[in-house]
């Protein structure tokens, strides 16, 4: 499962849907991931988001490495906002659906990616 950044904002802030799901998610074994994009849209003061940095020690963050094919989702969808989009590559790329609370804007995205785009599931 890759995760957005309001789900990430949701763990800084110890919310109890965010830490239900974590403790479930550990307990399947299930892995997580994110990417850097995501994370410097939440990350503000590490000395003040000691929650948010010890879960991103336990999750796998991902570069932003693949620009070109975010440039492209985006022309294809007509849409600018390039972490959404570069969520959807990464998503595709590693074969894991997409938790977000954001399904709209992520859905479009996914939509014109075609036929291996990814899962999209709402929480939140």
């Amino acid at each position: 499962m890759i995760l957005d950044a309001a789900f990430l904002i949701s763990v800084d802030r110890s919310e109890r849907p965010a830490r239900a799901f974590a403790a479930a998610v550990a307990r399947s074994g299930t892995s997580l991931h994110t990417t850097h994009p995501i994370v410097a849209q939440v990350w503000r003061n590490g000395a003040r988001q000691a929650r948010l940095t010890t879960f991103l020690k336990a999750i796998t963050v991902h570069p932003f490495d693949d620009g070109r094919l975010v440039g492209h989702l985006l022309a294809r969808s007509g849409t600018s906002d390039v972490v959404d989009a570069h969520l959807v590559v990464c998503a595709s790329r590693i074969g894991h659906d997409i938790l977000t609370s954001d399904a709209g804007d992520i859905a479009h995205l996914v939509a014109a990616f075609g036929p291996d785009a990814p899962a999209v599931h709402s929480w939140g």
